[in-house]
C-alpha cells in the first residue's frame, strides 16, 4: 500500500521534478517550518532563483489567493536572509482544481504553472524559456520501483558531492600565511627598536605623497607592514589573525596574499589622494580589503553566510569607518580604499564554484580600469592640482 501512494503519477512526476532541479541545475532543498506537501528549492546564480513543487490540492481562487500570500510573506524572509534584491519564483502546481480560474502566470516574480503531467510542462512557454532542456531530462528509461530507486540514488549522490563541496571550502586548513603576514608585521617593528632605527625607518618607508610621486614608489607598499605603536600594531595583528584566517581558508594562499597587497596599494593610493602631505603606516588599509574579500565571498555564499553578514560583517565594517573618522590620527580613506580594492580585486580573482568565467573577466575589467584611475589622480592629477 505504501509503494502504491509512493508510485502514484502525482508522486513521480514531483520526484522527476526534484531529480531535474536538483541534479541537473544544481538546486538545493530550503528548510521551511510549518509548510507542509510542498518542496521548495533554491539556487542564486540560476535566473530563477527559487523552485516550488506543490503537491498539496489547491482547491478554488480563495485557496489560491491565500497560496500568493504565503509564497510572497515566505519570499521575503528568503530575500533578507540572502540579501538578494532580484528574487523570483517558479511554483509547480501538480494538483490544482478546475475551479481556480485565476491566471497564475501574469507575474514575473510569482510564476505558477499548472502541471497535471509532463505534456503540460511541453505547453508552457515560461517553463521552456527558463529551462529549454527540462522536457528532454524528464524522460527515464526506468519506471515503478526501479524509477525511485534510480532518483533516490541520483539525489543522494548529488547531496553527498555537494556536501562534500561545501566541506572543503569551510574546512580548517591552517592560517599559514596569516602566520607569515603577522611575523613580518612584528619584526618589522621590533627590530628597528632594537637596531635605534625606528623613526628612521619609518620616515624612509612610510606612505608619504611627495616622496612617493618623485619616484620611491616602493613606499606604496613597505609603508604597509609598518606601526606607529605597540597598540596599533597588536590591534591591527589581532584583526589581521582574526580575518586573514578565514579569507586564506575559503579563497586560498595564493588568492589571499594577491589581495592583501593589492588592497594595501589600493589603501596607500587613496591615501595620497585624499590624505594630501600626511604620511601614513599600518596594515589596515589591507585588512579592510580583506574584509572586503570576506564581503564578496559570503554574498556569494549567503545561503549558509547570510547571518553571518547581516550581523556580524557588515556593522563591523560600518563601525570601524564610522570609528575611523571620529578617531583623531586614523588614515581612513586607506580603510576605504583597502575595502574598495579588495571587493573588486576577488571579483577579478573569482570564488571557486561560484563565480564564472563572465564574472571574472567583468571583474579584471573593472578592477584594470579603476586602479588606472586611481593612478592616474593620485600622480598625475595630484601633481597638476
Amino acid at each position: 500500500m505504501e509503494n502504491e501512494i509512493m508510485l502514484d503519477d502525482k508522486n513521480v512526476l514531483a520526484m522527476k521534478l526534484l531529480h531535474y532541479f536538483i541534479t541537473e541545475k544544481n538546486y538545493n532543498p530550503i528548510i521551511l517550518q510549518g509548510i507542509d506537501n510542498e518542496i521548495w528549492l533554491e539556487n542564486l546564480d540560476e535566473d530563477c532563483k527559487v523552485i516550488r513543487i506543490v503537491s498539496g490540492y489547491i482547491h478554488n481562487d480563495e485557496q489560491y489567493d491565500f497560496d500568493v500570500f504565503k509564497t510572497k510573506r515566505i519570499m521575503k524572509k528568503i530575500k533578507r536572509k540572502t540579501f538578494s534584491f532580484n528574487m523570483n519564483v517558479m511554483s509547480f502546481f501538480l494538483d490544482m482544481g478546475d475551479n481556480v480560474t485565476k491566471d497564475i502566470n501574469t507575474d514575473s516574480k510569482l510564476m505558477g504553472i499548472k502541471v497535471s503531467n509532463e505534456s503540460d510542462i511541453d505547453k508552457s512557454d515560461i517553463v521552456k524559456k527558463i529551462f529549454p532542456d527540462i522536457s528532454k531530462k524528464l524522460e527515464y528509461n526506468e519506471e515503478g520501483v526501479e524509477l525511485f530507486a534510480k532518483i533516490t540514488s541520483d539525489i543522494n549522490e548529488h547531496n553527498r558531492r555537494d556536501a562534500n563541496r561545501i566541506e572543503n571550502v569551510f574546512k580548517d586548513k591552517g592560517p599559514y600565511i596569516t602566520y607569515i603576514l603577522i611575523a613580518i608585521n612584528v619584526l618589522l617593528y621590533i627590530i628597528p627598536i632594537l637596531l635605534g632605527q625606528y623613526s628612521n625607518i619609518i620616515n624612509d618607508y612610510c606612505i608619504h605623497g611627495p616622496s612617493i610621486r618623485i619616484g620611491q614608489y616602493y613606499r606604496l607598499i613597505t609603508g604597509v607592514f609598518l606601526h606607529g605603536n605597540i597598540f596599533h600594531l597588536f590591534f591591527n595583528m589581532y584583526s589581521l589573525y582574526i580575518v586573514g584566517s578565514q579569507i586564506e581558508n575559503y579563497l586560498g594562499r595564493v588568492k589571499y596574499v594577491i589581495i592583501y597587497l593589492f588592497s594595501g596599494l589600493m589603501g596607500a593610493l587613496f591615501s595620497m589622494i585624499f590624505g594630501g602631505n600626511v604620511a601614513s603606516i599600518g596594515a589596515s588599509g589591507a585588512i579592510f580589503g580583506l574584509m572586503g574579500a570576506l564581503l564578496y565571498f559570503g554574498y556569494h555564499y549567503r545561503v549558509y553566510l547570510g547571518t553571518v553578514l547581516k550581523n556580524q560583517l557588515i556593522p563591523l565594517i560600518i563601525f570601524a569607518l564610522v570609528l575611523g573618522f571620529i578617531l583623531p590620527g586614523v588614515d581612513n580613506f586607506a580603510h576605504i580604499g583597502g575595502l574598495i580594492g579588495g571587493v573588486m580585486v576577488t571579483s577579478s580573482l573569482g570564488i571557486k564554484d561560484k563565480s564564472t568565467t563572465s564574472d571574472r573577466i567583468n571583474g579584471t575589467i573593472i578592477t584594470l580600469i579603476f586602479t588606472a584611475v586611481i593612478i592616474y589622480v593620485a600622480f598625475v592629477y595630484s601633481v597638476r592640482g
